[in-house]
């Protein structure tokens, strides 16, 4: 049996009686999913991109309403337990419906908007709890477009005109500024109709008149293929973002000490006064690292031309990033080999050599590794790396001393 869709005529209506013709069970391996079907319902079904009321049904919370393909049955998905009376008194969420019935007519006029200043069709929309978009044919939007359809949009809205339902047939509707005519239910269509200003065949649920709107603000422009995606916000959800937005905005004039005009300024300035600053950190640290390198290289061990260095640091005056840095710059060139290591919570060794250097560093870097507890680690001859867990300076010491002795046992 399908159920008379109330909602089509009376959006406005929340709590209604109603008989449950129906009942549906779903079992699969993870749950159980129950569903009940009503004679008549103003609950609306997911559908041409608006998403499903909830409410109540006999205080049972319906948390899903679908159409089921075979009847048109709409499929009251409930939470838990059952509902035993077969009569019912059901409640739909009043907040969640009327944020839908803003964001889908704002949707209707931002559309007829996008027609009348860019002759740009929405060729698809989308509503969800967070977002509501269309897509655009892009080649016909420029930039300027964009402030001048949503100021036409709310205009529409201020002027608070009438928003009607009517039905058609679809040799009626040809006859009709229709954006698109989809197939009808039973030769028939429903048009919500903004007197003045738009008539759109739809089946969702829209304000009486557009000054309930409120409000529609775009919020975002991204590309989708060849299209044009906005995303907007109409109403409580406008409300919300300016809120958001000007937290923001309150936030950043109070710690910028700026007004609100000259943020953008300052947040640039700041930029560019932060990449200077990177700029001399960096070359400070590489005159640091040449200076440490150097420092190392005179105190080397020499052994048949070659240069030893050996060096472990706590990790509260190095790190890993800092290891790789000076091992480079040490092997450089000339006839190098470094084997440093870092001690701490997490120990690492980098072995490295110059390329005229004797040695094979993934081979001397596995027995270190594994007098600090761990075989993680390895590379080619030129160059290895290895970590292990937590270890002292005096133990990473140990491995580097063993690394050490092997590499003088080769040369």
């Amino acid at each position: 049996m399908t159920t008379k869709r109330l909602y089509y005529e009376d959006a406005y209506t929340t709590r209604f009686k109603a008989r449950i013709v129906e009942r549906v069970r779903v079992e699969n391996d993870m749950a159980v999913a129950t569903a009940v079907v009503l004679d008549k319902s103003y609950f609306y079904p997911t559908s041409g991109g608006q998403p499903f009321d909830k409410g109540f049904i006999n205080d049972v919370p319906v948390v899903d309403v679908t159409i089921r393909e075979k009847d048109g049955a709409l499929l009251h998905w409930i939470s838990k337990g059952d509902i035993w009376s077969d009569d019912i008194v059901a409640d739909v969420d009043w907040a969640r419906r009327f944020d839908h019935m803003q964001q889908h007519t704002g949707q209707h006029i931002l559309s007829q908007a996008f027609i009348r200043v860019a002759g740009a069709e929405t060729l698809s929309f989308h509503l969800s709890d967070e977002t509501v978009t269309i897509d655009l044919e892009a080649t016909a939007v420029q930039p300027e477009h964009i402030e001048q359809a949503e100021f036409l949009a709310n205009q529409v809205i201020w002027q608070n005109r009438p928003v009607r339902i009517r039905a058609a047939t679809t040799e009626e509707a040809q006859q009709l500024p229709l954006r698109k005519i989809p197939p009808g239910r039973d030769g028939r269509l429903r048009l919500i109709e903004i007197e003045g200003f738009d008539i759109t065949a739809c089946g969702g649920t829209h304000v009486s008149a557009t000054g309930e709107v409120g409000l529609i603000k775009i919020v975002r422009l991204g590309r989708v293929g060849a299209n044009l995606r906005v995303e907007f916000c109409c109403g409580r959800r406008a409300l919300q973002d300016y809120r958001q937005k000007n937290s923001v905005v309150s936030r950043l004039t109070a710690v910028l000490t700026t007004g609100a005009d000259e943020i953008v300024d300052s947040v640039t300035k700041l930029q560019e006064e932060v990449k200077e600053t990177r700029r001399q950190i960096k070359r400070q640290q590489t005159s640091l690292i040449q200076l440490e390198a150097d420092n190392l290289l005179a105190q080397g061990k020499k052994k048949n031309a070659t240069t030893i260095i050996t060096r472990v640091y706590a990790d509260a005056e190095s790190d890993a990033n800092h290891l790789r840095t000076l091992a480079s710059r040490l092997t450089k060139e000339g006839n190098v080999i470094a084997l440093l290591g870092l001690a701490g919570e997490k120990c690492t060794l980098i072995f490295s050599r110059s390329a005229a250097a004797p040695g094979d560093m993934n081979q001397l870097i596995k027995p270190a590794l594994q007098m600090l507890g761990s075989a993680s680690g390895g590379g080619s001859p030129e160059m290895a790396r290895g970590g292990g867990p937590a270890a002292d300076v005096e133990r990473v010491e140990q491995a580097v001393a063993r690394a050490e002795r092997l590499l003088l046992g080769q040369l």
